[in-house]
């Protein structure tokens, strides 16, 4: 039986805090972390709407929005991570639809009656395919731009060194922004090549897509669009 792989060099493109919180995840699997964030995060104070029935999140980044409501109000999130960090914030009442936005709206809808106040803080230009599926069926929807998301002028200094000696063993890819963000970077560094014995794992097929112009080993997918099954790669 082939033993799983230990003290492998991965790449984390995902912006803070989440690179961080997954840094030590791999840290934690006997794997040696680089963390590269292509993406910077600005957070905005959000004006809330005077009734809110229930919030939903697709990003743990629009958790700091949050932070004037009372910690008992219902919250659906997208995934099991950031639900997970709603519930550090304090909020005690948080499901998980542990898939896609389209799962989101299922989820909501299933638990929720037409009519209902909805708060959706997200990020500029993020977010309009759930804001819709929701309205259609009904609801609310308040949604409000919660935080800003930029591009990353260069990769870390510690990824740069690593693509030179040859060293990344893997790469993970949160989102097709990333991806899209993390391919222009390694192609303003000259480092494009450096990948060749990579390989990058993706949390779908969107964030795979957009990684294809690259020379990777290969790139996969996790199974489910969720961190637990992208680290469960780690091999």
């Amino acid at each position: 039986m082939v033993g799983r792989a230990v003290n492998l060099k991965v790449l984390v493109t995902r912006p803070e805090p989440g690179a961080s919180a997954t840094g030590e995840r791999i840290r934690r699997l006997g794997h040696h972390p680089i963390l590269s964030p292509c993406l910077l995060i600005t957070a905005r104070r959000v004006p809330l709407p005077a009734r809110q029935g229930a919030v939903v999140i697709t990003s743990a980044q629009a958790l700091p929005a949050l932070a004037q409501l009372p910690r008992q109000i219902e919250i659906f999130a997208v995934g099991e991570a950031t639900a997970a960090q709603a519930r550090e914030a304090g909020f005690r009442a948080v499901t998980s639809a542990d898939g896609t936005a389209a799962d989101l709206a299922v989820l909501v809808k299933g638990r929720l009656p037409p009519g209902t106040n909805l708060l959706f803080p997200a990020g500029t230009g993020n977010g309009l395919l759930l804001a819709n599926l929701l309205r259609e069926a009904g609801f609310c929807v308040h949604r409000r731009v919660a935080y800003r998301a930029s591009p990353a002028t260069s990769l870390t200094e510690e990824a740069l060194a690593g693509l030179d000696a040859g060293a990344i063993d893997r790469v993970l890819v949160f989102s097709q922004a990333t991806g899209r963000y993390f391919s222009a970077l390694v192609r303003q560094s000259g480092r494009t090549n450096a990948l060749r014995r990579s390989i990058a794992i993706a949390i779908s097929s969107q964030a795979a897509a957009s990684l294809e112009n690259l020379p990777f080993a290969s790139i996969e997918t996790a199974i489910a669009p969720d961190q637990e099954h992208m680290l469960a790669m780690l091999r």
